[in-house]
């Protein structure tokens, strides 16, 4: 094995180290919010700091590789695919952090509500993150594609949980409060699947060359055809 593939072996680690640490601060900022526990949302927002120092030194590395070693063609698009990918999972932190602070702020006040779809997005979001990831890895554009349709699941969970909601809302106007921090968290793991989205397109594009960034999954369909 050259220098230059075991540079790329060593940038592709850090990028799945990365996606490893993001997937966990969902799964702990929404546990924190489903069990109350402070601890565990002042946790998740302290752990931030190890995503952003990692997404840096992914991008450092990258520049010096492109740099340095002028790569062509599918080594190039790969550099540049983990550039971009990491610049979703910082953003998938940071969202993760969103939520824990959200928590904390329920966890000062009565609970509204058993939480039912706010877990199962979690898990979707949680799952889409890891399949677009395996896609990236194994360079599989069947699983990024399938990572892609899995999107309007959690587009449907949210839209039953705001509107669930809503109802506490109207029924009783002092949960407006409460109801509206958990619909953030409910657009935070949107949000998060959205970015698990743009990951599978990026797979897409390093596998096939071609960017299906604000094409319609009808339209990518029918041109596999």
């Amino acid at each position: 094995m050259s220098v230059f593939d075991e540079e790329l072996l060593d940038l592709k680690g850090k990028v799945l180290k990365m996606g490893a640490m993001v997937e966990t601060a969902i799964r702990d900022s929404v546990r924190s919010l489903v069990e109350r526990d402070k601890e565990l949302s002042k946790a998740v927002i302290g752990r931030d700091h190890q995503i952003n120092s990692l997404d840096v030194e992914i991008d450092e590395d990258s520049i010096r590789l492109i740099a340095l070693r002028q790569p062509k063609a599918g080594d190039l698009r790969f550099i540049t695919t983990a550039m971009k990918i990491t610049t979703d999972l910082e953003r998938m932190g940071d969202l993760a952090v969103n939520i824990a602070e959200r928590a904390l702020e329920l966890s000062e006040e009565p609970l509204l509500k058993p939480y039912i779809d706010i877990p199962r997005m979690s898990q979707l979001a949680q799952g889409m993150t890891r399949d677009a990831l395996d896609a990236f890895v194994k360079r599989d554009k069947r699983l990024a594609m399938d990572v892609i349709m899995r999107d309007d699941e959690v587009d449907d969970l949210k839209h039953e949980v705001l509107k669930e909601l809503l109802f506490f809302m109207v029924q009783d106007p002092t949960t407006a409060s409460r109801a509206m921090k958990i619909s953030f968290v409910a657009q935070y793991l949107e949000r998060i699947a959205d970015h698990a989205t743009n990951i599978s397109e990026m797979v897409i594009y390093l596998v096939a060359g071609k960017i299906i960034r604000h094409m319609s999954l009808t339209e990518e369909q029918s041109k596999r055809k």
